[in-house]
């Protein structure tokens, strides 16, 4: 699983958060508002950005249209639990990390748990 960069994170963000395809000007648009990166982006630096997202598999560019637009080629559920699958595959005692995180999660985090496991 590849990591994201702080600005692939806020693009990622959005294309998640919008739930539909983007261009970059839109991107460039909506994260040069002061709540989201609080600075201005050339059109080029996002366009490169997508390219690398594009290269890991984050987004998929749609070439029908001009200018091209992207959309996130899974959603942020999915991203988050392959980056679980990698640091669980990573620790040398698996069932330790389990026991660790089980025991941070809250009661109903635990019941979700219980009833995902008990559907299995």
């Amino acid at each position: 699983m590849q990591s994201l960069g702080e600005l692939e994170r806020s693009v990622m963000d959005l294309l998640w958060a919008k739930g539909e395809t983007l261009s970059a000007y839109d991107l460039q648009a909506r994260l040069a508002e002061p709540a989201t990166t609080g600075r201005e982006l050339a059109a080029t630096t996002i366009l490169t950005v997508l390219s690398r997202l594009e290269k890991k598999n984050f987004v998929v560019r749609e070439r029908d249209s001009r200018p091209h637009r992207y959309r996130a080629a899974a959603g942020r559920e999915a991203h988050m639990a392959d980056l679980m699958h990698e640091v669980l595959g990573g620790a040398s005692n698996r069932t330790a990390v389990l026991e660790r995180f089980v025991g941070q999660v809250s009661a109903e985090e635990a019941e979700t748990l219980r009833r995902i496991l008990n559907g299995r």
